[in-house]
């Protein structure tokens, strides 16, 4: 992985580079991308996948996370022949200050730029320009995280509104069910996805069979995670 120079201001910090690769999850499910993982988080969710780009109780900071220059970024994707570019983490949208200028440097290059979030923080309308899609993840209260820091309504409002954005959910259970109901309704959320927690072929299956019927009466589009499926938690696929 590249590191900055001394100085270098245009910089993201990032976890990882990978791909290519399928995109697992969503509306882009099984899309050959690029995934430009950044580090840092505002939420500690339960059962999050990627501890590593946010908790420095267990993992190393320097380690696990590198300043790299927006150029070496654009440069590793322009070597590399996939359209669909995903920008995840993490939480990306708390580097936003640099995404619209990494998300424009890469569609200079002829890719279509995806990002992902968990919706605590509006996109401005800078970005807006060069975000093809937001993949939008609200956290139900299976995530283990109080309410008030899970869910900002006016930020998913504005996701709502910006004519981008799909809202993926990951449920843990009927409770997480029953709190996207009541959510979809208040928020008149019409593009929604619903996916298994899992990290394994095994739980990932059983909870694709348990939220089919939920996800068919409710209306809801129904995602796998396609790279547990095929290569289980391994981290960089």
């Amino acid at each position: 992985m590249t590191t900055s120079t001394p100085g270098q201001s245009r910089v993201l910090q990032v976890a990882e580079l990978f791909g290519p690769t399928f995109q697992g999850e969503g509306p882009s499910c099984g899309q050959r991308a690029l995934f430009v993982r950044l580090s840092g988080c505002n939420l500690d969710c339960g059962w999050c996948d990627t501890p590593y780009t946010w908790d420095w109780e267990r993992f190393s900071r320097d380690k696990q996370t590198v300043d790299m220059p927006l150029a070496a970024i654009a440069s590793w994707a322009a070597g590399l022949d996939t359209d669909l570019i995903v920008i995840t983490g993490g939480e990306p949208m708390i580097q936003h200050r640099r995404l619209r200028e990494l998300a424009a440097e890469l569609v200079a290059g002829g890719h279509r730029v995806e990002l992902e979030t968990n919706g605590t923080i509006a996109p401005d309308a800078a970005l807006l320009e060069v975000i093809s899609a937001f993949n939008v993840s609200p956290k139900l209260n299976g995530s283990g995280i109080p309410e008030q820091r899970r869910l900002r309504r006016q930020a998913l409002a504005a996701f709502r509104d910006c004519g981008k954005a799909e809202f993926k959910f990951v449920i843990t259970g009927p409770a997480d069910i029953e709190e996207l109901v009541q959510l979809q309704t208040e928020l008149s959320l019409q593009r929604v996805w619903v996916m298994p927690e899992g990290t394994t072929e095994a739980s990932v299956l059983a909870g694709l069979r348990e939220l089919a019927e939920p996800a068919l009466t409710h209306g809801w589009n129904l995602t796998s995670r396609l790279h547990v499926l095929l290569w289980g938690d391994e981290r960089g696929r």
